[in-house]
């Protein structure tokens, strides 16, 4: 037998002592029913901003009080409540609609791994819905910085597999780009390398990255770890240092700006030409040990020339990220 509060509210936790350290406590059982696995219940109570969909549509069951939580947290985070409007009857209409702003300030400069958790307590279908346990198991999302519990976020996992299948060239090409990027641009994929760096030796080994996609509940065989690692790895050393992670895991928008496309054309146009010619593009390939004949004469064919000016650039690294 189990508690359901069903009134869970940021007003209905209070502290114990004024003490730094104080515990907090949940209060106001008023509302709150004992129940047992599979009972159903269908009165609706609660307070409108916190009521879980399935409240209104009077069938729910211990999962309700999950999504309290989540919309407590959403507030917390961005200032808000994600369902909020000027009459109760709107709010419902919101909460069943389940459209969650995700795009307005501040939650483009919130990190990933907390959207995705108040995504998870707030999906509307409750059997989807997060349980306590997975809550409490998630909450590495806002432990310090170098936590060994830091997963390998999907959107990193599907632009190190994007890295994997693009040519020599286009990978140095990104790798110029990195090293524009200010602190600010990338201070998530700079806390999940720290989290991954579990034994922080400043590089993630073939097993820290396996232990990553793990906790993500990615299921990949032993030659696509290896074959993800071997991508990232640029100078092969078998580990992946801090700036190979972000070459590899970096959002491809970073590359819609031209300053950043243009310090990447200059690394290859080393006689400041405006062209980038075959030999200076075998060049700078072997300066960063990846000289492929082969990726050279796919680059000259996509452009139909003997050297590479600066929008036939930009084309090209396009076609990498479409």
């Amino acid at each position: 037998m189990g508690v359901i509060h069903r009134d869970l509210k940021p007003e209905n936790f209070l502290l114990l002592s004024k003490n730094d350290h104080s515990p907090l406590k949940a209060t106001d059982f008023g509302l709150s029913v004992f129940y047992k696995y599979g009972v159903v219940f269908k009165d609706i109570v609660g307070s409108a901003y916190y009521i879980a969909p399935e409240v209104l549509k009077r069938r729910y069951g211990p999962e309700v009080d999950i999504w309290s939580i989540g919309v407590m947290l959403y507030i917390l985070l961005s200032g808000v409540p994600p369902f909020w409007t000027e009459s109760e009857n709107c709010i419902f209409d919101a909460i069943l609609r389940g459209h969650i702003d995700f795009s307005s300030d501040p939650w483009p400069s919130i990190s990933s791994g907390a959207k995705d958790l108040v995504r998870k307590m707030l999906n509307s279908d409750p059997k989807q819905r997060l349980t306590a346990s997975e809550v409490l198991s998630m909450i590495y999302v806002f432990s310090r910085a170098g936590s060994a519990d830091t997963p390998l976020d999907n959107a990193v996992l599907s632009r190190l597999k994007q890295f994997k299948a693009m040519n020599q060239f286009k990978k140095v090409a990104l790798w110029v780009i990195a090293g524009c990027l200010s602190e600010e641009e990338i201070i998530g994929l700079k806390e999940m390398f720290k989290g991954m760096d579990t034994d922080n030796s400043g590089t993630i080994t073939l097993e820290e990255l396996k232990q990553g996609l793990s906790k993500q509940g990615t299921k990949l065989s032993e030659y696509e770890v290896k074959q993800l690692m071997e991508a990232a790895d640029a100078d092969g050393n078998g580990t992946i240092d801090y700036e190979e992670f972000i070459t590899a895991t970096m959002h491809m928008n970073r590359m819609d700006r031209e300053e950043h496309l243009y310090t990447a054309f200059q690394y290859f146009d080393k006689d400041n030409s405006g062209y980038i010619t075959i030999e200076e593009l075998e060049q700078a390939l072997r300066d960063f040990g990846m000289e492929d004949g082969k990726d050279i004469r796919e680059i000259i064919n996509e452009v139909d020339s003997d050297h590479i000016s600066f929008f036939e650039f930009i084309s090209i690294l396009a076609r990498s990220i479409l």
